[in-house]
């Protein structure tokens, strides 16, 4: 099949007031990607609002696995419109069970106090960076049938991670990564569109960023990683076409779970939103 276009992933059908559906990619994870639904559920709140409303927040939960090859039916519900703030919340829904929740604010943009205590760390320029995709690309042959399927799906993302190798050994190192990312294909000037692709991107890598503090890999079988929950908040407008920049750390993990956070740059340094996220992260008891 032909690379598919993030684009095409927020293109909801309205089933009836406040009730959309989206369609569903795999990537090839155990379950349906959460960036997904993250995008997704932007675009649906959107959808309810006035054309003077910016997204400058949300905090989402995770509920259940979703299923990449069923669509996902989002069912908006209008908590709140002030004369600056509205507030939604949006229920995402596979099999008739709510697979996940998120409440999204919503302001009118205005001029005000304004600062930025943050530095975007010294790290390579993107186009210096390799793709990370260019390992599957190399090893095409070798890989699963369902990774060759998959693949198509992960382009429209050019995601380039800094010392992309440290990922897959099982050397304990401080918890932290930077990676650049931007889309593959022009992206419009609407703000929302923007927004909900950046929320589809920040799920990538972010909670595997807690296991170089234990000295494991992704590919660890006995690994039990999943999101349980999720919240951004959207500083300045960007372009996803533009390279942004994504440093991630994690400052703890216990209790059978990890905490992860980040910030994004464009490339003047310029930080454009920040997410934090709790995930789920075991290892499997061995006998």
């Amino acid at each position: 099949m032909s690379d598919a276009r993030l684009q095409s992933l927020f293109e909801l059908t309205a089933l009836e007031k406040g009730l959309y559906e989206g369609k569903s990619w795999d990537l090839g994870f155990p379950a349906l990607y959460g960036g997904q639904v993250l995008g997704q559920s932007v675009i649906a709140a959107y959808r309810s609002l006035p054309d003077d409303r910016r997204i400058h927040s949300f905090h989402s939960y995770f509920l259940l696995p979703g299923d990449a090859t069923k669509p996902v039916t989002y069912e908006v519900e209008t908590v709140r419109d002030g004369r600056s703030f509205s507030a939604r919340r949006v229920k995402a829904i596979q099999n008739k069970r709510t697979i996940f929740y998120m409440t999204a604010s919503f302001q009118k943009v205005e001029e005000g106090l304004s600062h930025q205590f943050s530095v975007m760390p010294d790290v390579p320029k993107p186009e210096s960076v390799e793709k990370d995709i260019k390992f599957h690309e190399v090893n095409f042959s070798k890989l699963s049938k369902k990774m060759k399927e998959a693949l198509p799906f992960h382009r429209p993302v050019d995601i380039r991670t800094i010392n992309a190798s440290h990922m897959f050994d099982t050397v304990k190192r401080e918890p932290k990564r930077q990676l650049w990312f931007k889309g593959r294909d022009e992206t419009s000037n609407d703000v929302g569109l923007n927004q909900a692709s950046l929320a589809y991107a920040s799920d990538f890598q972010f909670l595997s960023t807690a296991l170089g503090a234990h000295g494991l890999a992704i590919q660890d079988k006995n690994l039990r990683l999943a999101t349980i929950d999720h919240a951004m908040w959207f500083h300045h407008s960007f372009r996803f076409d533009d390279w942004l920049m994504y440093d991630m750390e994690s400052p703890f993990s216990g209790n059978g779970r990890a905490l992860v956070q980040g910030k994004i740059y464009n490339k003047e340094g310029l930080l454009v939103a920040s997410s934090v996220q709790e995930g789920l992260l075991r290892l499997a008891k061995t006998e």
